[in-house]
């Protein structure tokens, strides 16, 4: 247990720069120590940059330090030698079968503590002391013990390969260096570890650099990350709240309009019962008449019918039935009608209001690129249900399909005036805005198509609201050829025809993409811009021509 203290003495007290006990200690400002020859050539490498660091924890230091032998720590290293060369070797001394022995044992070979570069042999603490007491030994360089010291011998010629040939890329020895290598650019191989080290200290800033711009962008992440769940959080109890107040609402409404409806349901019930009795009344008096009159006709005695007669024959006035206004099943259609109107005007509320919302603000602007979809499973992914707007289609088109075909008619379109319709040419916008990632698939057939996006606010009349006319829409022209317009600018597209077309729109990153989709996809024409705001899918349709918001699986 002794020797492993001495062991553990000898690690504590040894120099990082030499591997060796401390010889002459220096203590540095940051607590370190390191033999003062070693740390002196150390830092006389570092001349250039004017910034000295400790070999161990890197902590820099300016001006160069001043350093003076550490006393006690010397004495300290003197009485550890004296220790570790009176003990005995224990048990886990001696070399296994994975150690580097030393090459000066003989019998039970001790464990190499060091390796020497110049004399190709690793050695024990005991017959290292050599190379601490020879000046001339003191200057071969010890590494930690290597089974690979052979490797520095040149197979050829048997001698320490201390050369590198830049030329061949190896390591060489001198007599290489004259003969197969001769009029090679060859090197020290010294001098080209120190250009090789510097390389390395470039690489190690730039993957050091790397990280810290890496750990930058991860805290951005994880603030995103923060900032989106204290919004949601934010949001999802701001319309809770709105939404508790709407059903509160209804639930007034709801119950006002029930208790109208029975109120008036008891008040006409009552007028209409009140009405029964008084005709059920009318029919007993005159059944009880009629009974009397039948009595009458059977009289035998003229004089009795003469003198009943006048008196019998007198009838109160009758209650006319077509007084009576009947209206079976419609005395409440203006309540239902009424009911039926709130509802659909809060579904177009509810369903352009959270078209328009629902998705807004949903993708994150991420500091990470997102990769587009290659395959047209991963445009799959982010395929959108999109229907057409009947309130922008021009009165020539005829939507069906679940509004997600058009059809140019050969005559026009009954269709109620509406600010969003089209009015001089043959188009018609989606339903849906769309923002972030979306996918979708247009099936045409006939003369041709116009494949586009807007904004909401493209205009409905003029030439400026054909798609592709302005700074508000970008169009793909589909007849039997490709071009591409925005803003009036035409482009010639070339690419394989097909009678389907895919749109991918990334609208965080700015990119509008045209496909040519049959048994494999091929991209017509991308488009990088910066989107102001939600697009809606347009269509512009030539005579005698269709096409369809194909649904994608």
């Amino acid at each position: 247990m002794a020797q492993k203290g001495v062991e553990l003495d000898r690690e504590t007290f040894s120099c990082s720069i030499c591997l060796d006990l401390l010889k002459d200690p220096g203590t540095l400002p940051c607590g370190h120590s390191n033999c003062i020859n070693c740390i002196q050539s150390f830092w006389d490498g570092e001349d250039e940059k004017r910034i000295y660091s400790c070999p161990q924890c890197r902590q820099s230091f300016t001006p160069r330090p001043v350093l003076r032998k550490n006393t006690m720590l010397a004495v300290l290293v003197e009485q550890l030698k004296k220790t570790g060369h009176q003990a005995a070797p224990a048990d886990h001394c001696y070399a296994g079968a994975e150690d580097v022995a030393c090459d000066v044992c003989t019998g039970r070979k001790l464990k190499a503590f060091k390796s020497c570069l110049q004399c190709v042999a690793s050695y024990c603490e005991k017959h290292l002391q050599p190379h601490r007491d020879s000046a001339t030994l003191q200057k071969h360089k010890l590494v930690e013990p290597s089974k690979k010291l052979q490797q520095n011998i040149c197979s050829r010629h048997d001698e320490v390969m201390k050369m590198f040939c830049r030329t061949d890329q190896q390591c060489i020895c001198y007599l290489c260096s004259v003969e197969e290598h001769k009029g090679h650019d060859t090197v020290s191989a010294a001098a080209e570890r120190t250009e090789r080290q510097r390389e390395l200290e470039g690489s190690r800033q730039n993957i050091q650099q790397r990280i810290q711009d890496t750990e930058k962008d991860v805290k951005l992440l994880q603030q995103e990350v923060e900032a989106i769940s204290r919004s949601a959080d934010k949001a999802v109890e701001h319309s809770e709240k709105i939404f508790t107040e709407l059903i509160r609402l209804m639930e007034k409404r709801r119950s006002d309009v029930k208790q109208q409806l029975r109120w008036q349901q008891e008040t006409e019930v009552s007028r209409v019962k009140e009405l029964q009795e008084k005709l059920e009344q009318e029919i007993t008096e005159l059944k009880r008449k009629d009974a009397e009159l039948k009595k009458l006709s059977h009289t035998e005695d003229h004089n009795q019918f003469l003198h009943n007669y006048p008196s019998l024959s007198a009838l109160s006035e009758a209650t006319h039935s077509s007084s009576i206004n009947i209206r079976p099943h419609r005395y409440f259609e203006d309540v239902t009608a009424a009911v039926s109107g709130v509802r659909d005007k809060l579904q177009d509320a509810l369903r352009d209001t959270w078209t328009n919302a629902s998705l807004t603000g949903t993708e994150v602007d991420v500091l990470l690129p997102q990769p587009e979809p290659k395959t047209r499973a991963e445009f799959f992914t982010y395929s959108r249900h999109i229907t057409l707007d009947p309130n922008t289609a021009n009165t020539w088109l005829l939507l069906s399909e679940g509004n997600r075909k058009v059809t140019v008619m050969s005559q026009q379109q009954s269709c109620s005036d509406h600010p969003d319709r089209f009015t001089g040419w043959s188009q018609v916008l989606s339903r849906e805005s769309l923002t972030g990632r979306c996918y979708w698939e247009v099936e045409w057939r006939g003369r041709g198509v116009y494949v586009a996006v807007a904004y909401k606010n493209i205009s409905r009349a003029g030439g400026e609201c054909r798609f592709g006319h302005s700074d508000k829409s970008w169009a793909l022209r589909c007849v039997n050829s490709y071009e591409f317009y925005h803003n009036s600018v035409k482009t010639p597209i070339s690419g394989p025809q097909s009678s389907r077309v895919g749109v991918y729109l990334d609208h965080s990153a700015g990119i509008l993409s045209f496909y040519s989709v049959s048994e494999t996809m091929t991209l017509l024409h991308r488009v990088q811009t910066t989107f102001t705001q939600p697009l809606y899918v347009g269509l512009w349709v030539y005579s005698d021509s269709t096409a369809e918001l194909c649904q994608v699986k």
